[in-house]
């Protein structure tokens, strides 16, 4: 390869961000009671395969390992298989159930391209082997530590049935203040609030459709409430020191607010009634607001205030804050948890065990790659290392409370906000806002339901589908999903699923066609000898230091608006320049315009490389230089640097109206 300086050019060109020596990318894990939804893979994948992508081109391919897979336990599982068994009288087993919808997972993650390193499965196969063996680990741990606390609380019950009603099956109105969920279940509700079953508001049986008779039942707990200050000490670490999102540190910590309940200013009198038998508390009484707050210093105390409230008929709603985490359940479909105590035949409620599955999936795929055991450790347990896990907005309590405290937990001595080396990493979280569908939240349970992934590929490529979900801006907002097809009334307007993916499949396009054909017309398919022209070369690295800042804030709908001004001003500067030496069958100037403009086009080809791989990779072949393309040690690199011997080099022959960058089939007029 020729020698170049272009490297050292920009070094000093500002203050580049830091990348960690090696990456874990977590992407949640679907349920394994469904296929995937366009939210699926708009909302949380395409984020985190784009992310991944990049950081294998920036650390090295080797550096970075992306996993994720089907969360096979749960309520809602066991409700679905329940129903399915009931409307279709199906022989299969619960299992059989899972890995059906596992296997449609993973073949529409990876039609779109998704480049999972592992996705797994939680109660199947070696994955769901190690996945037991890290769970008792965890609890053992927890439970030697000290964290662990048997609590009996109440859960629903429904004596028509003569059955412990599970999570799914008890469905009421969230009883968090200003809550807009359509959907409360036994302990948490759709936007994943937390609260007491007790507190559920007008709870319904989904067995009998009657009210469910509430019984105490024992289950181990991790007292969130004992990390509050370390988890409120995170937070403003966090927002120091990182990078994280503004929106997502601040839903963090609405949930270590103090224990509040909310009493409407009508019930006054009967609350002062009762004043004096209350615990301690202060009053936060706003005048624009219908209601008054009780602030209470402890959970114990706001929850003997809420049963005083209850049994005088005083109308209330609780705030957000730290209840105990329950870390097991009773359902028989789930991984078991070890006998302590004499408490036995309980089973992981599936979200703690969702949280630390990350781990057992790494373990699982170093495993199969014959690393030493303990290798997991070099990727979640290095202060080298660095945990990236992407979510969608309604999980954010479980990632980022009831996750940072376990893991925090788990550490070997007191528990920091900044892990030692060689405790669990406390992971980087991405929160994505919800995407929509044609302005309304869908959801597989509810009444507006969402395409399947699958199913936008009869009228989208992967591509056009990769460009425009990244393009929407959730990191900032929720954003509505509106492709044309699924519009009951079609106007004249263009698709706005194509908008971005446009960019390619015509300007692009255009411009490396271009490229090609003037090669095979002058110059025998083969690059002109040349430098590339200051500003062109000083254009192509401002781009290159802005689209590499985005990607480090993850601020992913900035890179379309990088690419786009980039793509057409190179393309402007071609079509200008190109016209202009043709006239004057000026052969200088028409080397010069080409070479500048293949810089460009290498350019851009290692930029969109994460967001659209397939193209990238058939222009890479085009050009005829080796995967180094991808690598950000040598970004800034002019296209020769890749080639060995310029004299011998050609450009592969480029037939007419060839694209790279494709439409689907079904956007082509007949």
């Amino acid at each position: 390869m020729q020698e170049m300086n272009y490297t050292k050019k920009v070094e000093k060109l500002e203050e580049r961000p830091k990348f960690p020596k090696r990456a874990i990318i977590t992407a949640g894990m679907p349920y394994g009671n469904k296929e995937l939804h366009f939210g699926h893979i708009g909302g949380v994948f395409i984020h985190a395969d784009v992310y991944t992508r990049f950081l294998r081109d920036r650390i090295g391919y080797e550096n970075v390992i992306f996993i994720s897979g089907t969360d096979c336990y749960g309520s809602p599982i066991l409700e679905s298989y329940r129903k399915l068994k009931e409307e279709t009288g199906t022989t299969e087993t619960i299992e059989d159930y899972v890995y059906r919808n596992h296997i449609k997972q993973k073949e529409a993650l990876d039609q779109y391209e998704i480049s999972l390193n592992l996705y797994g499965t939680s109660a199947l196969g070696r994955t769901g082997q190690i996945h037991q063996e890290v769970s008792n680990e965890i609890f053992n741990k927890l439970y030697k530590k000290g964290y662990l606390e048997k609590l009996s609380t109440p859960q629903f019950y429904d004596p028509e049935f003569q059955v412990l009603l599970n999570g799914r099956q008890v469905v009421g109105q969230c009883p968090i203040q200003g809550c807009p969920s359509d959907k409360g279940y036994a302990d948490e509700c759709s936007h994943g609030h937390q609260y007491m079953p007790s507190d559920l508001i007008n709870p319904i049986s989904t067995l009998s459709g009657k009210t469910p008779e509430v019984i105490e039942v024992t289950n181990w707990y991790i007292r969130l409430d004992n990390f509050q200050e370390l988890l409120k000490s995170r937070v403003e670490y966090l927002r120091e020191n990182s990078n994280s999102r503004k929106y997502l540190l601040s839903a963090m910590e609405e949930f270590l607010k103090k224990p509040v309940i909310y009493v409407k200013k009508n019930h006054l009198d009967l609350l002062n009634e009762i004043e004096d038998n209350l615990p301690k508390f202060n009053i936060a009484e706003e005048d624009s607001k219908a209601s008054i707050t009780l602030v209470f210093d402890r959970l114990e105390d706001r929850e003997l205030a809420r049963n005083l409230l209850s049994a005088k008929g005083i109308y209330f709603r609780t705030g957000k804050t730290l209840v105990p985490f329950r870390l097991t359940g009773n359902i028989e479909w789930g991984i078991k948890v070890p006998e302590r105590d004499g408490i036995d035949e309980l089973t992981f409620w599936v979200w703690p065990e969702s949280l630390w599955a990350p781990i057992s999936f790494t373990k699982a795929y170093l495993e199969s790659c014959n690393k030493d055991e303990q290798e997991w450790k070099n990727w979640w347990c290095s202060s080298d290392a660095m945990v990236y896990q992407f979510i969608g907005e309604d999980n954010i309590y479980f990632y980022g409370i009831a996750e940072m405290a376990m893991f925090m937990a788990l550490q070997e001595n007191t528990p920091k906000i900044v892990p030692e080396d060689g405790d669990i990493i406390l992971p980087h979280l991405i929160a994505n806002n919800h995407v929509l569908f044609m302005d309304k939240k869908a959801s597989s349970s509810g009444n507006i339901k969402p395409p399947m992934a699958k199913e936008l590929l009869q009228y989208y490529t992967a591509e056009q589908l990769r460009m425009h979900f990244l393009s929407l801006g959730l990191d900032t907002k929720s954003v509505s999903f509106q492709p044309k097809v699924f519009m009951e009334k079609k106007g004249e307007e263009q698709d706005a699923v194509v908008k971005e993916g446009n960019l390619l499949t015509n300007v692009f396009n255009r411009m490396i066609r271009s490229c090609f054909y003037t090669a095979q017309k002058y110059y025998d398919s083969k690059i002109p000898k040349g430098t590339v022209s200051e500003p062109i070369r000083k254009e192509a690295v401002e781009t290159i230091i802005t689209f590499e800042r985005h990607m480090y804030q993850h601020e992913f709908h900035r890179l379309s608006y990088v690419l786009d001004t980039y793509i057409r001003n190179m393309n402007k500067y071609w079509v200008n320049n190109i016209r202009i030496a043709d006239t004057n069958d000026d052969d200088d100037l028409r080397k010069q315009v080409l070479i500048d403009v293949l810089h460009a086009v290498r350019t851009i080809t290692t930029l969109l490389h994460p967001i659209a791989p397939s193209g990238c990779e058939m222009v890479r072949e085009y050009l005829g230089v080796g995967e180094e393309l991808w690598s950000w040690e040598h970004i800034f690199e002019p296209l020769d640097y890749f080639i060995n011997d310029m004299e011998k080099h050609q450009l592969k022959f480029l037939e007419a109206r060839v694209d790279f960058f494709k439409k689907h089939e079904s956007q082509f007029e007949v």
